[in-house]
């Protein structure tokens, strides 16, 4: 018995079954490509602060460090790029489904002033980016008592 109406692509599976043919995607409408960008563009970065730096981590599962680019732009701004390639089908090669997303993907991050950018550190390591941006002793002012003259 199916719960999901035939009109919904003609795949008759139900939405409580994990194990059914298909579940409904929402944008299963749009074409392709931007199907695709949607996915991958949305890439999803931790930013924690640490006594002594500031670290960014992303999950980019495939990726090398060849296909990841960090860089320093106006300043303050970290900018993170990068892009996962579609496989190509070869001669005789059949494709029954792609749901892993591909595309390219930017983030960036505007950094507060204690930010080294002089010192930017990045590693990609099984599929995990980290990024470290070492931060700046925090100066205390200088306090200097001035004497007060009068009465």
């Amino acid at each position: 018995m199916s719960l999901i109406p035939n009109i919904l692509g003609g795949v008759r599976s139900s939405v409580f079954d994990p194990f059914s043919v298909d579940a409904w995607d929402p944008f299963h409408l749009l074409p392709a490509p931007i199907r695709e960008n949607l996915e991958f563009s949305n890439t999803r970065i931790d930013w924690k602060e640490t006594s002594q730096a500031h670290v960014f981590q992303a999950d980019l599962p495939g990726l090398t460090k060849d296909d990841v680019k960090v860089e320093v732009v106006d300043e303050r701004v970290l900018q993170i790029t990068g892009e996962r390639k579609i496989q190509k089908e070869d001669s005789g090669e059949t494709w029954h489904r792609i749901e892993r997303s591909s595309g390219k993907f930017q983030r960036r991050f505007r950094l507060p002033e204690n930010a080294r950018m002089d010192q930017v550190t990045a590693s990609i390591e099984n599929g995990v980016l980290t990024v470290t941006v070492p931060k700046e002793e925090v100066r205390r002012p200088e306090v200097m008592p001035v004497q007060v003259s009068g009465s």
